[in-house]
């Protein structure tokens, strides 16, 4: 009985690393980009929303985007990218930033260093006050199962 109380936790914070890292890595796939300065015009192919959560919770709707577009060496790229603008519909044409080595994770979002820095900051700051919050969680369960004595059965 006393493990759940640090299996949990430790799942939590799992979790929360490993999107964490996420964030950090799309944060610097998409600076790597817009520092490239490699630029190319990408077709929108298909515009689709992915909806999560509902029934008993608040349902979120998430826009996706798929692009493809061609680099300067000749070679054709698709990607998809989500939280992209609304008014992008099938068949449009836009501007799309993409790093050489890398050119499959382009991003057809306009530069903003500075909102790309607070978005992630933010994200950074919150997984990390609920990775502190787990291990608080976690000090305390041990002190109360230290002082109690094995109280629970």
């Amino acid at each position: 009985m006393e493990a759940m109380f640090y299996v949990v936790p430790l799942v939590m914070i799992g979790l929360a690393v490993f999107f964490l890292a996420r964030v950090l890595r799309r944060a610097q796939e998409v600076r790597g980009a817009w520092g490239s300065g490699l630029t190319a015009e990408a077709r929108c192919l298909r515009t689709y929303t992915r909806v999560s959560g509902g029934g008993g919770t608040t349902a979120s709707t998430t826009l996706h985007h798929v692009y493809e577009f061609t680099t300067r060496d000749g070679r054709g790229v698709r990607f998809e990218e989500s939280n992209g603008p609304a008014t992008v519909v099938e068949g449009d044409t836009v501007t799309v930033y993409y790093a050489p080595d890398r050119p499959e994770r382009a991003t057809a979002h306009a530069p903003a260093r500075g909102r790309l820095t607070a978005e992630s900051g933010c994200l950074v700051a919150f997984l990390g006050a609920f990775i502190a919050g787990c291990v608080i969680f976690m000090v305390v369960v041990h002190t109360f199962f230290a002082a109690a004595d094995g109280f629970l059965p």
